[in-house]
């Protein structure tokens, strides 16, 4: 009975779901990113790009309205892999809701400046400075041209991928490569 009333109230994601996620945490996961865009190899820059690249798929997702659904169960996606990688550093049961729930502000409002950032392009180079760059003492502005390129990049092949590959867990994300 239990098991039953889990899967009426935790329903499992679509596999496509999990495959969309974890390509683009592979994705925002490549050395490029840390070497070449002097991303610092840290948490907090991982997290950074995380969100980075969850942003660039939800942004697509979110323009057709049947696609809403699969673009929130990637945020719960997200949400989960924050929570197990909380959890798998030691934090206690009562610091993690504390985390994820301060996650979970820093998501919303990356989510809303990208948005922003993609019209006007001081907003994003604000917003690049600020989230992927805060920690740094002497940054490289060249860097944040580059990683708006990038994005900009990204930003059109989604644009002009099928919406059957996206929600079907296939889109195959650009290989990063410096444009300084």
């Amino acid at each position: 009975m239990a098991s039953l009333l889990k899967k009426l109230f935790n329903p499992t994601r679509p596999e496509a779901v999990d495959a969309t996620y974890i390509a683009l945490v592979a994705q925002a996961r490549k050395p490029f990113f840390y070497t070449e865009m002097q991303v610092p190899d840290t948490l907090d820059g991982r997290f950074e790009m995380i969100v980075l690249h969850l942003f660039l798929m939800q942004h697509r997702l979110l323009r057709e309205t049947q696609h809403v659904e699969f673009a929130r169960q990637l945020g719960e996606a997200f949400v989960q892999d924050m929570d197990r990688s909380i959890r798998e550093l030691g934090v206690a049961d009562t610091g993690v809701s504390k985390r994820i729930k301060r996650m979970g502000k820093a998501y919303n409002g990356r989510m809303q400046v990208y948005e922003d950032g993609l019209q006007q392009p001081d907003v994003m180079r604000a917003a690049l400075s600020r989230n992927l760059y805060g920690t740094v003492a002497e940054g490289d502005v060249t860097l944040l041209d580059g990683m708006r390129h990038y994005i900009d990049a990204e930003v059109a092949k989604l644009d002009a991928a099928s919406t059957d590959v996206i929600i079907g867990g296939r889109y195959a994300w650009e290989e990063p490569r410096s444009r300084r």
